[in-house]
């Protein structure tokens, strides 16, 4: 979910909608009443055309005019997913499609990735496949002045020591342009990393890897995307949620903040974190507490300790189940903001709030 400066909510589905050719997802707003009830509106209905996306995992993001961005897992042109905008006109919404992966060189199989924006209106992004090797690409996508849009590769990665298949992360910007991102794949042990893209002079980018996932107890596989501070310190989530801090050599060092239990607190964060103005961070777990997800919070405490409460335990009913890579959003007043994959009236997902 993201949230506007309205307190109106922005979202997308992977399935359902009014598409001409397929009912293959939409994005949708939730506008909140004066009365605690919500009112829903369909913004653009996926699989319109022959050439439009499919299956949009990720939630879109807003650029400083309005518009929102977002990716398809599939369709397009060439069935591998796209990049398109949604942008405000004569009280509806006009989608564009921007770049239409191939599946090759460029990219293919936007999966959950959020894209970034920069204050140049440049997007980034990271595909779970295609690419020079197979094993995914870092993106990035510029506009032109007549238009149209460019993609550029920053990364191609291997599935060697760089790692491989960046399944659902989102790329973070921090403030000298470099980017950082999680692979769920490759590194020294095959369980993943923690990348950084650095620009260089003459135009290229330059991967370092900053953290191998060493597997077991000490995270593998991580699938969610991460967060930056203010001073430069990395969080994240890989069956545990973690704390990378820059070291002297441009690696980082790992700390683990928790380490979830099953039941009660949850299991298996899969989505990225947020976290509010005072440092303290909040997230979902897929499974564990009810044994059917939850909403956590991670507060900071003395001596570097961190204390987690569990917001909320999802029971496997009308209230939802499995929020899976649901990253969390948060209004002006503390309320948190998410969806889970099924459950419900109907089975297939809600749209649910926190409130402190």
């Amino acid at each position: 979910m993201v949230v506007d400066s309205k307190g109106n909510l922005y979202g997308t589905t992977s399935q359902g909608g009014s598409g001409a050719y397929c009912p293959c997802g939409t994005i949708f707003e939730l506008i909140p009443g004066s009365n605690g009830t919500w009112t829903k509106s369909v913004l653009h209905s996926f699989g319109a055309s022959s050439g439009d996306g499919t299956d949009p995992f990720s939630a879109p993001v807003f650029d400083s005019k309005g518009n929102l961005y977002g990716t398809t897992l599939s369709g397009g042109a060439n069935f591998q997913g796209t990049v398109y905008e949604l942008s405000p006109a004569n009280g509806g919404w006009i989608e564009s499609v921007l770049y239409t992966f191939t599946g090759g060189a460029d990219g293919g199989s936007v999966y959950t990735s959020r894209l970034t924006i920069d204050s140049s209106g440049n997007l980034y992004g990271v595909t779970n496949s295609g690419g020079a090797y197979g094993f995914g690409v870092v993106f990035e996508l510029s506009p032109g002045s007549n238009g149209t849009w460019t993609e550029k590769v920053l990364h191609s990665f291997t599935g060697g020591d760089d790692g491989g298949n960046p399944y659902a992360s989102s790329v973070v910007l921090d403030s000298s342009g470099s980017l950082y991102g999680i692979a769920r794949s490759g590194g020294a042990h095959d369980y993943g990393v923690v990348f950084g893209l650095t620009p260089q002079f003459n135009g290229t980018w330059s991967e370092k890897v900053i953290y191998d996932f060493p597997g077991a107890a000490n995270g593998a596989a991580p699938i969610g995307g991460l967060l930056l501070d203010s001073s430069g310190k990395l969080y994240g989530a890989a069956y545990e949620v973690f704390e990378l801090v820059p070291g002297s050599n441009g690696m980082r060092t790992k700390k683990t903040l928790h380490s979830f239990t099953g039941t009660p607190d949850g299991a298996f964060p899969e989505a990225a974190l947020i976290s509010d103005k005072a440092g303290n961070l909040y997230g979902t777990t897929n499974s564990g507490g009810a044994h059917n997800g939850t909403v956590f919070e991670l507060m900071p405490g003395p001596n570097g300790n961190w204390n987690e409460r569990v917001l909320y335990r999802f029971s496997g009913g009308t209230d939802g189940v499995f929020p899976n890579w649901s990253s969390l959003a948060m209004d002006a007043s503390g309320n948190l903001y998410g969806t889970t994959q099924t459950g419900g009236a109907s089975n297939v997902g809600v749209v649910f709030e926190v409130t402190p």
